[in-house]
């Protein structure tokens, strides 16, 4: 994943370097030299200070990073996370890509913190899912981990997981969950098998046939969830989708449901306001 996160800095240094930052050029000399600090202008969860430190490095090896507050840190208006010094002109060209990063991981981070502490004392752990930004599911996933909550799959490469979709094209659920073992079987690959239900009689005919290791309650009821952990009854690790708000969540996780995943953690979140300021 790290290589996929060097890739990503690239192109977003290149879209926003294009053939250089003449506004620096212009009124700034190579040897100006300047110190910067990143304030925290709102409440949350801090993220992306280890990710700020790569960024700056790659504009420039010879920029000093000064970490104040580690990854992870509840943090408050005027709280510095960190200072910087070294070209001007560096630090003006990476200012904005290190907002950008930061700004976007800390506000899922918080909004990840918030999910967890609802359901606080149950056993539920909360997930995130692959409604991701392009490019940024590194970024976003490790925000999600600092913020409390655990990473569901991280692609469509490291776990079988077999949706509605999948399951009518497949012609059921029996043929879907025939085709991944043997597949898993051919392959002689170790990946778990975890298989979305829809109904009680979706989940009969999962239980029936087995071959799994978690099942996905797709868009149950409070109430249905609790009957269809019941009929699990530990055998497979159950999980709950859709409709999870942070006015229900509370509800489904003491159903006893293992996992509960939440796509508004990525894909609908409010940045957190930082600013970086010279000093």
């Amino acid at each position: 994943m790290e290589t996929l996160f060097n890739k990503w800095l690239e192109i977003a240094m290149a879209e926003d370097l294009g053939d250089g930052d003449h506004t620096s050029l212009s009124i700034l000399t190579t040897e100006a030299t300047g110190n910067a600090k990143l304030i925290a202008k709102q409440t949350g969860i801090l993220a992306g200070v280890d990710r700020a430190i790569q960024i700056f490095y790659k504009y420039s090896p010879h920029i000093e990073f000064n970490p104040i507050l580690p990854d992870g840190t509840h943090v408050k208006p005027g709280d510095i996370a960190f200072t910087v010094h070294g070209p001007v002109q560096k630090l003006l060209a990476a200012e904005r890509v290190v907002l950008n990063v930061m700004q976007r991981m800390s506000g899922i981070a918080t909004q990840t913190h918030e999910y967890c502490e609802i359901i606080k004392g149950t056993r539920a752990r909360i997930l995130d899912t692959r409604k991701t930004t392009p490019g940024m599911r590194v970024l976003d996933k490790e925000s999600v981990r600092i913020g409390g909550g655990t990473n569901h799959r991280i692609g469509l490469f490291d776990m079988i997981l077999i949706k509605d979709n999948h399951v009518d094209f497949a012609g059921g659920i029996v043929q879907a969950l025939e085709k991944a073992n043997r597949y898993i079987n051919e392959k002689n690959m170790n990946l778990d098998i975890e298989i979305e239900v829809r109904s009680f009689e979706e989940l009969d005919q999962v239980l029936n046939y087995g071959n799994v290791q978690r099942i996905m309650l797709d868009n149950f009821s409070v109430e249905n969830t609790y009957k269809a952990v019941k009929i699990i009854a530990g055998r497979y690790l159950t999980e709950s989708s859709g409709g999870i708000t942070k006015t229900n969540i509370r509800a489904y996780a003491e159903t006893g449901v293992d996992f509960i995943s939440v796509g508004a953690l990525t894909h609908q979140i409010q940045s957190l306001d930082l600013s970086l300021k010279a000093f």
